[in-house]
């Protein structure tokens, strides 16, 4: 099975915001959004089956790329809980160091952890490889494709977790 993980447009938010499960827009839409489609566009097969999240940011960017798109929850990005829409300067020291102790359990108040992020995701994937599909398109998260690309490539937590993905960027993933 081929993954082609795309990355959502740059969302309007402030820089330095933590964000992940917040509905958020596409900062730019019109031209920017249908020149990142029609490029991405190319670089797809043919008969691929479309996944998005049902976040905005994913969704106007899915629906530009294909007629028949699925809406799943599991590709949402993590949820921060009460960290959403903080500065990250104002999230307290003694909660982030507490992820940076244990940054696959550690669950942000009202949050998801990590590896909560990672065994929803993981779920979906083995539902797909169950449905036989050969090409499957997803318009998702950050978070999201660093756990794809953990799994696929057998990193350490911590390293998937460093992972850095563009906005708008596909990364493209085998799975047996």
């Amino acid at each position: 099975m081929q993954l082609y993980l795309i990355r959502h447009p740059l969302p309007a938010v402030a820089s330095g915001i933590c964000y992940g499960q917040t509905d958020l827009a596409v900062a730019q839409g019109g031209y920017a959004l249908e020149k990142l489609a029609s490029d991405l566009r190319r670089q797809l097969p043919a008969g691929a089956r479309f996944f998005s999240s049902p976040l905005q940011r994913c969704r106007a960017l899915a629906e530009r790329l294909h007629a028949d798109v699925s809406i799943d929850s599991r590709l949402q990005e993590m949820n921060f809980g009460t960290w959403e829409m903080q500065p990250w300067s104002a999230i307290p020291r003694e909660q982030l160091d507490a992820w940076a102790a244990d940054p696959i359990h550690f669950r942000p108040p009202n949050g998801e952890a990590p590896g909560a992020l990672r065994e929803r995701v993981l779920a979906f994937v083995a539902e797909q490889r169950e449905h036989k599909h050969r090409d499957i398109a997803l318009v998702t998260h950050a978070g999201v494709i660093k756990v794809l690309v953990g799994h696929v490539e057998g990193l350490a937590d911590k390293d998937w977790l460093a992972l850095s993905v563009g906005f708008g960027s596909l990364t493209r993933l085998s799975i047996d």
